[in-house]
Order: C-alpha cells, then sequence, then structure tokens
C-alpha cells in the first residue's frame, strides 16, 4: 500500500512528541538533595563528626516512603538515619579515624515515582557531587564578653591554644594568660574608651580573629591623694570605682617615674567588688608621682620618699 507523506507525519508526530516529553522530565529533578555540613567544624575530644543531608521531593509524583539516603565517605558506604528535627533531613555520625584532620564523601538517594494507579516503579538513584569535611584544631569560639572598661579580665574560648599566643586589640598587644589550650584571658589595655577595636590572637601558630570588643568608660579614685613615706615605712593606698568589677576582675595600670623609691603589689580589684587596698613601702630616699591608668583617662598622686 502506498503510504502518502501525511501517514509518516502521522507515525513520526507523537515520537517526537514523546521523546521531547522524556527530554523534558528527565530534566526536571524530582528530588532535591542539599548538603547542610560546613566546609570546617571546630574539633571535639570524641573525633565524632555529624554530617547533614536534605532530601526533598520536587515533584508530588515521588513515593516519599521509598526515599533512603546513604553516604560514601572515605571510600565506605553508610545508611544515614532520619534526624528528628525534620522529615527532609538525614544525619550520620562519622568517627574520624585517629590522627586524620578530614574526610571526603557523598551522597546516594534512592527513590521511586508512584504510578497512577498508586504502585510504585523502579528504584532511582541520585547521585552529589563530592564533599569534603575539615576539622579546624585551632579556632576561636566566642570571647567571654564584647565590651568592658579598660583593666577588665576576659576569658577567650576555643581549641589550639598556645603559651605563646597574644590578644592584640588592633596592633596593641595585652597582658595575656594561657589557661588551657581552650581558654586564654587577657586584660583591657589602657586604650581610649567610647569605641571599639579588632581583636586577634596571635604567636602560636595560626592567626585567629576574636572579633570586635567596645572599649567602656570608667573613672577610680585613689586615697590618700598623696604618699609620703620614709624608707621601709607601709602605708595602705585604696583604689575604688563606682562599679562592681566585671568577672575576672579588673587590673589597675600603675606605673611610677620613681622606681627605685616605692615597692608595692600589683593592683587588681576582684570581681563584684568596688575597691581594693594594697599595701605600698617606702624605697630609696626619692621624689616622683604614682601614675594610673583607666578609660576614663590619667591620674596621679605626688610621691615622696625620705630616708629614716
Amino acid at each position: 500500500m502506498h503510504k502518502t507523506p501525511f501517514t509518516h507525519a502521522s507515525r513520526i508526530f507523537p515520537a517526537l512528541i514523546a521523546g521531547l516529553a522524556l527530554l523534558v522530565f528527565s530534566g526536571c529533578a524530582t528530588v532535591t538533595v542539599t548538603n547542610l555540613t560546613p566546609d570546617k567544624v571546630p574539633a571535639n575530644p570524641s573525633q565524632i563528626y555529624t554530617i547533614t543531608t536534605s532530601v526533598h521531593p520536587a515533584s508530588s509524583n515521588v513515593a516519599t516512603e521509598t526515599i533512603k539516603s546513604t553516604i560514601i565517605i572515605d571510600g565506605q558506604r553508610f545508611d544515614m538515619t532520619k534526624s528528628t528535627t525534620g522529615s527532609d533531613l538525614w544525619e550520620f555520625d562519622y568517627q574520624l579515624p585517629a590522627g586524620r584532620t578530614g574526610a571526603t564523601y557523598y551522597f546516594i538517594t534512592y527513590y521511586a515515582m508512584r504510578n497512577g494507579n498508586n504502585s510504585t516503579g523502579a528504584v532511582q538513584e541520585l547521585t552529589s557531587e563530592l564533599y569534603s569535611l575539615a576539622v579546624a584544631g585551632r579556632y576561636v569560639l566566642r570571647p567571654e564578653a564584647s565590651r568592658a572598661p579598660v583593666g577588665s579580665r576576659v576569658s577567650v574560648l576555643g581549641a589550639g591554644f598556645t603559651p605563646g599566643d597574644v590578644v592584640y586589640f588592633g596592633g596593641t598587644p595585652t597582658r595575656t594568660v594561657f589557661e588551657s589550650p581552650s581558654s586564654l584571658s587577657f586584660f583591657v589595655p589602657a586604650v581610649d574608651a567610647g569605641r571599639s577595636y579588632s581583636l586577634r590572637i596571635a604567636g602560636g601558630g595560626q592567626d585567629l580573629d576574636v572579633g570586635s570588643f567596645r572599649v567602656d568608660a570608667i573613672s577610680f579614685t585613689v586615697t590618700p591623694w598623696e604618699l609620703t613615706l620614709r624608707t621601709g615605712e607601709q602605708q595602705a593606698l585604696t583604689f575604688t570605682i563606682p562599679q562592681p568589677a566585671p568577672a575576672g576582675g579588673m587590673l589597675v595600670d600603675v606605673t611610677t617615674d620613681a622606681p627605685a623609691s616605692i615597692v608595692m603589689p600589683e593592683v587588681m580589684i576582684a570581681a563584684g567588688q568596688t575597691s581594693v587596698t594594697v599595701a605600698v613601702q617606702g624605697g630609696k630616699p626619692g621624689t616622683g608621682s604614682l601614675f594610673f591608668k583607666s578609660s576614663a583617662g590619667e591620674s596621679s598622686i605626688p610621691l615622696t620618699v625620705t630616708a629614716k
């Protein structure tokens, strides 16, 4: 039988439509997989890290009960479990082998589409891209406070700290105390009050950004207003602030232009206290001043030491 061009077209056209439909639906995502795990995570003593992914059906025809997520990490396959915090979230706790500081992984998601008769078709799989996980052994979690007056002691929590670390206020080094590999503390230096400074930790390895820190104004009074001593004689010197000292206490910066004439301990107002009294002792005969710095400014009292 002779076949007309129309007859050929009537057979070719449906085939083209079917092929086009196949291309369109295969190009449309029926399931979306999103990795919710940070590239870098803080180290922890157990060396166990949670990897989380979101598996979201992008089509109403996906049979959600058939969804299953697996992870291939360092070449090993593991089943992931559904998170209790979200129906689309899947998790896997991976313990890094000793000495390791990172891993590579990817996800394979399995699912099936629902047919018109409510049955499910063949299981399909979707492979994600390759991801990496790095463990940060040296990092800052947070400072204890984000503002304080001059002299305040402030702790910084993190990991990987060393005795060689120094906290810097911009370019000004502070008096820094190494407490443990996870904790440092510093004393706010005598800088201008009423402004913010960038903090960083340097000296023990990789420099770490701590964040912004604001210095508040606070003043203190000193009594008596002058010191007259004989060599070897002691006298009480009291420092008073208007508000209780913050957590960690407050260090008062005391200097003198007559160092041979005076002997005195470090001046530290304890946390929660408003004053401290220290004993100063006369040294060699001489005259000069004691200078005190606070975030509200500087002051001084005259000093005279005579022979016995």
